[in-house]
């Protein structure tokens, strides 16, 4: 079951070719590179030529962007209720991953939906965009994980500009296989629980994360905390190779295993490519749902 996010108004995935996408933040034009983006260029026009960024990558290593037009160093953007700030990094990322906005949908329905209070845990959590989710669909309570202090740090500005002060959110620097652990030392339960993990990363104290070999550990050492009766249990993944039915396979021997009444539904997420009515993937999603 693919996924499009394309309720927003304040982003759009203008065009893409020849390994690149060009995109409108709100105001700005940024021209970014896209790995999956394999086919060519219809029409290099005046946009393309001429964005208010545009990334290039370097034959050594990383990359840079090269301003053409003036751009504020931040800026705000909405997708529904929620705000948002959007900063062009030295990693080529904008601090959004707009796509996963149909991730968001799914969630707030979810919690709106339920008749009890939901705890939620969000690993990987980056600058908090499925956290506001959760947190403004009603969630009693809201953990975000993230090994990077500045992305946290990120995160409690999007809380601020969500106007989400009053509702409990609970920020944490921490490697995540570690957090989990204290939990089930501690007896705390979440009725939901979310996931983004990268290919590869360092943790606070240079713990190593590689997902072939750590994705099944982690989901497997979650069902110790999650709720008896739980709501859902969401894992996105970017990471180039890794296949839609192994993550599939990994849900059912995990979460679906212990909680057999639920189901387990897979796909590709992506947005809509304006110009040419094709659609950008984005990864891959596979999420335990209850029934």
């Amino acid at each position: 079951m693919n996924q499009i996010a394309d309720q927003w108004k304040d982003y759009e995935c203008i065009d893409a070719g020849s390994g690149e996408k060009l995109e409108r933040w709100k105001d700005v034009i940024l021209r970014r590179p896209d790995p999956a983006v394999l086919w060519p260029i219809r029409k290099e026009d005046h946009e393309w030529i001429q964005p208010h960024a545009h990334y290039h990558r370097s034959n050594k290593g990383g990359g840079a962007w090269e301003y053409k037009q003036k751009v504020k160093d931040s800026w705000v953007i909405s997708y529904k209720q929620l705000r948002f700030k959007v900063s062009p990094t030295g990693f080529k990322h904008t601090g959004l991953f707009p796509e996963q906005a149909a991730n968001w949908d799914f969630m707030m329905k979810k919690i709106q939906d339920c008749d009890h209070p939901v705890r939620v845990l969000n690993l990987f959590a980056y600058t908090g965009g499925a956290t506001m989710a959760c947190a403004s669909a009603g969630a009693e309570e809201v953990v975000h994980v993230d090994a990077s202090k500045g992305m946290v740090n990120w995160a409690k500005e999007n809380m601020e500009l969500s106007h989400l002060q009053d509702h409990k959110i609970r920020f944490i620097v921490d490697d995540v296989l570690k957090f989990v652990a204290r939990e089930k030392r501690r007896g705390r339960t979440y009725h939901a629980i979310i996931m983004d993990p990268p290919s590869y990363g360092r943790g606070p104290q240079g713990e190593i994360w590689k997902i072939e070999e750590q994705l099944y550990p982690l989901i497997f050492a979650c069902l110790d905390i999650l709720d008896d009766d739980p709501l859902f249990f969401l894992v996105n993944a970017y990471t180039t190779g890794f296949p839609l039915t192994s993550l599939y396979n990994i849900l059912s021997e995990s979460v679906l295993q212990k909680h057999p009444k639920g189901r387990i539904e897979t796909g590709e997420i992506g947005l809509p490519i304006s110009r040419s009515n094709l659609t950008l993937p984005c990864g891959i999603y596979g999420r335990w749902v209850s029934q």
